[in-house]
């Protein structure tokens, strides 16, 4: 037994170290985790800048403390904690994230064209967080884009509401947590096209259009009221679950807050009859062209409008509008934003927004709204995010110059918190997933043939009419 002992004492050693291996390295661990930790922890201290509230007005040679990703104080005079990250902002100012209502971008194939009802199909399942576009769009100053499906459909899909957390590889991260859901519909050239044109299947005209709408939300009714009938006990078959129909009538309840791609005013009003019939009061008009002739009926109903500053001519719905019409609707009483669909557009939205100072004379607060506060509003998000208030999200964009000015760059984007974007300090290569193959330009085209609500449909057309 005795000649056993230092074998066993060898055994014993060997297991003493092995646990004290695997204790430091779940120290390193738990280090690397803290560091992690710390640097996600959305704390972040501006000091003597110009701060642009959007709500309540200028603070000059200001000071804003960002704790646990919410602003915590603005003012001046403010003491910044210890350990929190201080940045200057001595002739900098600071204005909120900006938003962009419309947007393609973190997607991919933005069209479920093989219905023109698709309500059940959901964007937020198909977030790319490698999106290169999403960080360009961060180097502009948004903090937050509303990534949208697309116009091929009348009722199309489901859209997310989306925080640029660039650098996480999760997709969820992206969500904004607590957004309302919100679905994409479309007037026009768009389904008329895809469906008539292409499918030989209603609509094919502008009336079709609008009978796609009445079926899809009569049907709706029809859905709820079996299901009404079950649960009281009227039935005793339940009736069989069907997601296109549970989101339609979410929508009818108010559950859903509708972006609708139009650009006609005859098509705007008629879908405004549809909504009213039906006791849909929750809508935003996309693209709107024509807004500006029926501007008090879109503030008599409380719809919202998202426009682009002055794109248009660029199909033939599209060939009459005016760089006034932001400038209208706001006049009138539209709560408006100014939007990309584009991922070029967006890095320079706040060019868009200073534009309606030239075309309607908007003051420098109406035009930040129109990419800030406007813009939560249209997405049921203002009470976080859209000005520079305590409790709101720590979303911020740090300019050079006033974000109005055609000399303005931004230098620092920061969101809950967190710095996303910095221009001085960022590689010069911010890929998260790199293709070696891919081919990139120096110069962009807009608007090539299409808006890109069509993103993808005119090859799905081509190749469906070519089988």
């Amino acid at each position: 037994m005795n000649s056993s002992y230092p074998i066993q004492t060898k055994i014993d050693i060997k297991m003493k170290n092995n646990i004290i291996i695997k204790i430091s390295v779940l120290m390193i661990i738990l280090l690397f985790a803290y560091a992690f930790v710390r640097a996600q922890s959305g704390d972040i201290f501006i000091k003597n800048a110009t701060l642009l509230t959007v709500t309540n007005g200028i603070v000059e040679q200001g000071d804003l403390l960002v704790q646990g990703g919410k602003i915590k104080s603005i003012g001046k005079g403010i003491s910044a904690p210890a350990n929190v990250k201080t940045i200057d902002g001595t002739g900098l100012y600071v204005m909120p994230g900006i938003i962009d209502a419309h947007s393609h971008i973190g997607i991919d194939v933005v069209n479920e064209a093989s219905n023109p009802v698709t309500a059940e199909v959901y964007v937020g399942d198909v977030i790319d967080p490698y999106a290169i576009a999403v960080y360009r769009a961060l180097a502009g100053g948004v903090t937050i884009s509303h990534a949208m499906h697309g116009s091929a459909n009348v009722i199309g899909g489901q859209c997310q509401t989306i925080k640029h957390r660039y650098g996480n590889t999760d997709p969820s991260s992206y969500k904004m947590e607590g957004a309302p859901r919100t679905i994409k519909f479309a007037l026009g050239e768009n389904p008329m096209r895809v469906h008539g044109e292409g499918q030989g299947i209603v609509p094919s005209t502008r009336m079709g259009v609008e009978q796609v709408f009445r079926k899809a939300f009569s049907d709706a009714l029809d859905y709820k009221a079996k299901w009404a009938d079950y649960k009281s006990g009227k039935t005793k078959l339940a009736p069989e679950y069907n997601l296109r129909m549970e989101t339609l009538a979410d929508i009818i309840d108010g559950k859903i807050i509708v972006h609708c791609h139009s650009y006609r005013a005859d098509e705007i009003l008629m879908l405004l009859r549809v909504l009213k019939d039906f006791g849909i009061t929750k809508i935003c008009f996309q693209h709107v062209n024509e807004g500006f002739k029926v501007a008090p009926e879109l503030a008599a109903y409380g719809a919202m409008a998202s426009v682009f500053a002055d794109w248009w001519a660029y199909k033939f719905e599209v060939y009459y509008s005016t760089a006034y019409n932001a400038a209208i609707l706001t006049k009138n009483g539209v709560v408006t934003s100014i939007n990309s669909d584009d991922a070029e557009l967006i890095r320079h939205l706040y060019h868009e927004a200073a534009k309606t100072k030239r075309y309607g004379n908007l003051t420098d607060e109406e035009a930040l709204k129109l990419i800030t506060i406007n813009p939560a509003k249209q997405l049921g998000i203002e009470s976080r995010v859209g000005s520079l208030e305590t409790g709101k999200d720590g979303d911020l964009v740090i300019f050079d110059h006033h974000p109005l000015s055609v000399y303005a760059v931004p230098q620092m984007t920061i969101v809950d918190g967190i710095v996303r974007f910095d221009r001085k300090n960022d590689p010069k290569d911010m890929r998260l997933d790199i293709d070696p193959e891919e081919k990139l330009s120096d110069t962009y085209i807009m608007h090539e043939d299409e808006d890109r609500c069509m993103q993808d449909v005119t090859e799905w057309l081509f190749n469906t009419q070519n089988k």
